[in-house]
């Protein structure tokens, strides 16, 4: 798995940026974005700043539109973030490698009330390696581990919250060889999954609470 790539866009006037992954080889992935989501082959992800008033009502079309200008072909996986795209919070462990941008300026609990509402969502949005093919089942048991050390590392925060209402995450994998049947907390996998997702959420969420950090704060104060 390489490092993602700093990059920006032209959008609007301005230069808005974004972290881009190349994949060398296309990886088997599962992910709940907007854009590539389900269980599927993947050759990219690109993780994209927007404004955090971002109304457009087509996120899947915006991210083809990114992807595009990029070149990127094939399948892959497009996500969004209120973040300056800049403060990804990278982690590992072991051979797990795993990226996080944290916004947490609208914080709110799964099972909030059915009135309660978030004026400007945050996002947090994982992108994770695991150097081993995880089963079907193994993939969506990486997803909830990596969602319940995000909610893990939200509470150490000092938050009464699990996330936001727009998290999303990406876990990619080998495409081929055997495969680990589990990706729970306590399997080889998932406790690695467990502790790098902790730490990145943690350090990055303490920094974007500490100041403002979205790209449009920082754009109307530069």
């Amino acid at each position: 798995m390489i490092e993602p790539v700093l990059t920006h866009r032209a959008e609007s006037g301005d230069d808005v940026p974004l972290l881009v992954w190349r994949l060398p080889e296309s990886a088997l992935a599962v992910s709940s974005a907007v854009l590539g989501g389900g269980i599927g082959p993947c050759g990219w992800v690109v993780n994209a700043t927007v404004p955090m008033s971002y109304d457009r009502d087509d996120p899947a079309t915006h991210l083809r539109e990114i992807a595009a200008a990029l070149d990127l072909t094939g399948p892959g996986v497009g996500l969004l973030t209120g973040v300056d795209a800049a403060d990804v919070v990278a982690a590992g462990d072991g051979d797990v490698r795993l990226w996080a941008t944290v916004g947490l300026s609208s914080p709110t609990q799964a099972a909030a009330p059915t009135t309660a509402t978030a004026p400007h969502p945050g996002t947090v949005n994982i992108v994770a390696w695991v150097p081993h093919r995880l089963a079907d089942g193994a993939l969506v048991n990486a997803v909830a581990t990596l969602t319940e050390a995000k909610a893990q590392a939200i509470r150490d925060l000092g938050l009464a919250a699990t996330g936001t209402a727009t998290d999303a995450v990406v876990v990619l994998c080998p495409p081929s060889g055997p495969a680990a049947p589990y990706a729970g907390p306590r399997s080889p996998w998932g406790r690695r999954l467990a502790r790098a997702a902790y730490r990145a959420v943690l350090d990055g969420g303490a920094a974007n609470l500490a100041g403002p950090s979205s790209w449009s704060e920082r754009r109307s104060t530069a």
